[in-house]
C-alpha cells in the first residue's frame, strides 16, 4: 500500500522521500499554476535574492517575480499575487520565482526521487498524477506561513489530495470557511491590499481550476526548473 507522510515546514522539506508535493496554497503554487496558464514557458524557482539577481544579471529577459514578508522585493518585476500578475503577457516568457515558503521547499527537497507542486487550483490533477505514478512513497510537504509554523490551507490541501487517494471524500467547503476565517482573513484587511489583494484569496481557493501539475526538474543550467505536465 502506498505510503503518504504530511510533513511540515522546511524540516518537513529535508524529510521528504519518494514522491514529493511541496504545497504552498497562499500563493507561490497558486501562482505558479495561472502562470503557466498565461503562456509562461518555464520558471525557475530560487532559495535567495542572490542567486535570483544573479540569473536576472545574466538574462535581464527574464521575469523577477517574489516576495519577502509577503511584499514584493526591491528590485523585482511583480510580488507574489496571482491578481496583481494578471494583465501582463507571459507568453513564451522565463520566470525567476523567489518565497518565503513554496520554493524554499523545492530546495530543500534534496532527498526526494520527485518533486511537484501542489496547491488547491490543481489539487485534483495532483491525486491523478500521483495514481499514474504508483509510487511507494509520497510526502505531502506544507510550507506553512512564510516557512516558520504550519498553515490551515496548506494542511488542509494535504489532507485533501492524501484523502482522495485513499478513496475519501473531502469536505472542501467547510475547509474553505475555516480558512476564510483563519489564515484567510490577511487578504480581506484593508491595510494589506496592496501587497495581498483580496481577489488572491479566491484565485488561490479556485478548486481544480488546472488541470496539470508542474514538476520540478534538473537544469544543467540553472538548477531546478519548473515545467507544467498536462494530465490527461
Amino acid at each position: 500500500m502506498m505510503r503518504i507522510d504530511i510533513l511540515q515546514l522546511i524540516e518537513g522539506a529535508k524529510l521528504a522521500r519518494g514522491l514529493t508535493v511541496i504545497i504552498d496554497v497562499f500563493r507561490a503554487f497558486s501562482l505558479a499554476c495561472y502562470l503557466f496558464n498565461r503562456g509562461v514557458e518555464k520558471i525557475i524557482p530560487v532559495g535567495d535574492k542572490e542567486h535570483a539577481f544573479d540569473i536576472k544579471n545574466s538574462h535581464p529577459e527574464f521575469i523577477l517575480i517574489g516576495e519577502q514578508n509577503h511584499r514584493k522585493i526591491d528590485g523585482f518585476d511583480f510580488g507574489n499575487s496571482p491578481f496583481q500578475t494578471k494583465d501582463f503577457d507571459f507568453r513564451k516568457k522565463t520566470v525567476i520565482h523567489l518565497t518565503s515558503a513554496g520554493t524554499q521547499g523545492i530546495v530543500n527537497a534534496t532527498g526526494a526521487e520527485e518533486i511537484i507542486t501542489g496547491s488547491f487550483v490543481n489539487a485534483d490533477a495532483v491525486v491523478s498524477y500521483i495514481r499514474s505514478r504508483n509510487p511507494n512513497v509520497v510526502s505531502l510537504v506544507c510550507m506553512g506561513f512564510s516557512a516558520k509554523y504550519p498553515i490551515e490551507e496548506d494542511t488542509f490541501c494535504a489532507e485533501y489530495i492524501k484523502d482522495n487517494l485513499r478513496g475519501r471524500k473531502y469536505d472542501f467547503n467547510s475547509a474553505l470557511d475555516i480558512i476564510r476565517k483563519t489564515s484567510g482573513r490577511r487578504f480581506f484587511n484593508p491595510a494589506n491590499q496592496e501587497f495581498s489583494p483580496k481577489e488572491d484569496f479566491f484565485y488561490c481557493m479556485n478548486l481544480n481550476h488546472f488541470n496539470f501539475v508542474l514538476k520540478a526538474e534538473e537544469d544543467d543550467q540553472f538548477g531546478l526548473i519548473l515545467r507544467k505536465i498536462d494530465i490527461k
